[in-house]
């Protein structure tokens, strides 16, 4: 009857399909009007602000705990303590652009800035851009620039590496992977730099220039008027692998290892975001730890929905997902990251061979 139906409407040139009103939901919008019904997109202002306030107090506490160290290498302790800090505040600037904090969009806007840039130090416009293209296709190739080839390849390459030295590395890269995103948080920095100062039409140029010039020059320049050059340089490396490495190893949890969807899939919504997502059992400590990133499934499906609300919607999503056979990814990070490896090193090995087993069946 389908292709009945689309046969006719391709001769005829109607587009015999039922209307608005008539068609049926889709799975998402099912899943969606659960969520709603349980009010689960509301605000959480207590949270957030209760949040925020512990993170100012932990901030200014690291300042107060270098300022009476002073000039010793006791201080690569509060350098880790600080990106650590500064890592939840990039978390919470994430939560900000995603418009999950307040109901006004400005007022989401300026927290994000003023905490993923002016503390975090990444432009909030470059990084913007770059990931509303991941949630609008993640894992898709040509689509998602998270997984564009880089010093990592996501998927087998379609020209491998030939030098000697170089196809070692590639074929090994899930074990320097984790090991390379120690300078992640240099390269955040320095990618929204470049958006800033060479990207036409930058929304904000000169508000993000100005606070990136404060918090990337300022904040240096601290170091180094209160430490020996040396403390100051190993403090500032500390903190970047610090802060780089937590970041990264809390995103890469989130898709690597999960289907890689093609150029032309057609996939819809619902399925697209659960089946190249996947999720780190934990609880409060998982979200607490990854800054809600835990529940990345359903940070996908609803990205609006406050972070404390996330594991809340998960037994719907779950229930969901069991009963129209549709594969929901949930593992400990150990296992995450054992997936990651493993996944980087096989598209390594398998280069010429190597396809993920969604890309015909998503086609």
């Amino acid at each position: 009857m389908r292709q009945a139906i689309l046969t006719n409407s391709a001769v005829t040139g109607r587009a015999d399909r039922p209307s608005r009103a008539q068609r049926p939901p889709s799975d998402y919008s099912k899943v969606l009007q659960s969520a709603q019904a349980l009010d689960l997109m509301r605000r959480a202002y207590v949270y957030y602000a209760s949040r925020i306030a512990m993170l100012a107090v932990a901030l200014a506490g690291v300042w107060v705990a270098f300022a009476f160290i002073g000039d010793s290498w006791v201080q690569m302790a509060v350098a880790a303590a600080l990106g650590l800090v500064l890592t939840q505040i990039i978390f919470f600037s994430h939560d900000a652009a995603h418009r999950q904090i307040f109901a006004s969009h400005k007022a989401n806007e300026m927290t994000a800035l003023v905490m993923g840039t002016f503390f975090g130090g990444v432009s909030l416009a470059w990084w913007h851009n770059k990931h509303n293209k991941h949630h609008a296709a993640p894992n898709q190739i040509g689509k998602d620039s998270d997984i564009d080839a880089s010093v990592v390849h996501f998927y087998p390459p379609e020209k491998p590496p030939r030098q000697r030295l170089l196809a070692f590395l590639h074929e090994h890269q899930g074990w320097w992977f984790f090991p390379i995103l120690t300078v992640e948080m240099l390269n955040l920095h320095v990618q929204g730099v470049q958006a800033v100062i060479t990207r036409r039409g930058l929304k904000r140029r000169w508000i993000e220039a100005g606070m990136l010039i404060v918090r990337l020059g300022g904040y240096p320049a601290i170091l180094f008027i209160f430490l020996s050059p040396g403390k100051a340089a190993a403090f500032l490396g500390v903190q970047l692998a610090v802060t780089g490495m937590y970041l990264g190893t809390s995103f890469a949890a989130s898709h690597i290892g999960m289907a890689i969807l093609p150029h032309d899939s057609r996939i819809d919504f619902f399925r697209r975001q659960v089946l190249t997502s996947r999720n780190v059992a934990g609880g409060r400590v998982a979200s607490f730890a990854m800054g809600g990133l835990n529940y990345q499934i359903e940070h996908h499906l609803f990205p609006s929905m406050p972070r404390p609300h996330l594991h809340k919607v998960r037994p719907i999503v779950q229930n969901f997902c069991a009963n129209n056979e549709i594969e929901y990814h949930e593992v400990t990070i150990l296992r995450a990251w054992h997936i990651v490896a493993t996944y980087l090193n096989k598209v390594g090995l398998s280069a010429r061979t190597f396809q993920c087993p969604m890309v015909s069946a998503l086609r």
